[in-house]
């Protein structure tokens, strides 16, 4: 007995739900709990990394739910105001992922930047521009995007053809070719900006690295050659974050062009490009746990209840 793709989409759809919305959400408690309760352990990326992983949730919500309804085969799901509600959250959420991430990026270069470099006045500035930067972020992409609640309605018929943004339950209104212009340069002017500020500040890090590693092998001793600091290894973990995104960034886009020209809708591709947009989210907590000092205090005090379990039981 076959079972049909559709139910095998499905599954695969309700697994990365689960997985990202759980992966995010342990990190979060975790950060909470290490802010809260451990407050001298605090480190000024921290913040950072909590709202990324805060909106990554959201993102994850409002893009995952509706295709997974869809799938299974919920019919009439969001009605003219719920697809403004969801379509509207998830582009700003969308937004603000790409304005973290890079300011997640932009602040490790200017952590990892030497003392002697023009970044090194930033070092102290920087983190009390934080949480005003962070509220910034989410009024430019709130204001940029409550367009999309005047130009996105209800879909009425499920075989829809003709150019537009098709989503699982909604699509777009027709509206005047001088609006449509000024909402599209707004965005790709907020996504360049911000993915060039990413790139630039990763091969600034890149950089830096390598000068790092090429210094390390004049050092004859290999425990100190062999050894990473902390800033290394959250460099690289930056690093790597950033590269999955603009990868990811890019993939979504190509899918989101082809469904937006394509005269006749695949509902199975508008389906794919909401996995697609959602898969940065859902593997970002776990690119962020790996040498995460929060996780590493959290599985020795893990380790520690087994032993402390063990020894009573061996006692009784």
């Amino acid at each position: 007995m076959m079972i049909p793709s559709d139910t095998i989409f499905g599954v695969f759809l309700i697994s990365e739900l689960c997985t990202g919305v759980l992966g995010n959400s342990l990190l979060f408690i975790l950060y909470a709990y290490n802010f809260l309760v451990k407050p001298h352990l605090k480190k000024h990326i921290d913040p950072i990394v909590t709202h990324l992983l805060f909106v990554n949730i959201l993102t994850i919500l409002f893009t995952m739910i509706p295709d997974v309804a869809s799938t299974l085969g919920v019919r009439q799901f969001l009605d003219d105001i719920g697809c403004q509600t969801v379509l509207f959250s998830y582009r700003v959420t969308r937004g603000v992922t790409i304005c973290t991430t890079s300011h997640l990026s932009a602040f490790q270069a200017i952590t990892v930047s030497p003392s002697n470099s023009n970044w090194a006045c930033l070092k102290f500035k920087f983190p009390s521009c934080m949480y005003p930067l962070l509220l910034i972020f989410w009024v430019i992409n709130m204001l940029i995007y409550i367009h999309t609640i005047e130009t996105v309605t209800a879909r009425s018929n499920f075989t829809l053809v003709g150019r537009g943004y098709v989503h699982a339950y909604c699509q777009t209104r027709q509206f005047g070719n001088r609006n449509k212009g000024t909402f599209i340069s707004l965005i790709l002017i907020h996504d360049l900006v911000f993915v060039l500020l990413m790139v630039c500040t990763s091969l600034y890090m890149v950089s830096l690295l390598y000068r790092h590693c090429r210094r390390a092998q004049h050092i004859h001793s290999t425990r100190i050659s062999s050894q990473s600091s902390p800033e290394h290894k959250a460099t690289c973990t930056i690093l790597l974050l950033v590269g999955c995104f603009v990868f990811l960034y890019f993939s979504h886009n190509c899918f989101t062009l082809y469904s937006f020209y394509a005269s006749h809708k695949i509902p199975r591709l508008e389906g794919l490009s909401g996995a697609l947009s959602s898969f940065y989210p859902t593997i970002c907590p776990f690119l962020l746990m790996r040498n995460n000092k929060i996780m590493s205090q959290f599985n020795s005090f893990f380790s520690m209840m087994r032993v402390r379990g063990s020894q009573r039981a061996f006692d009784d």
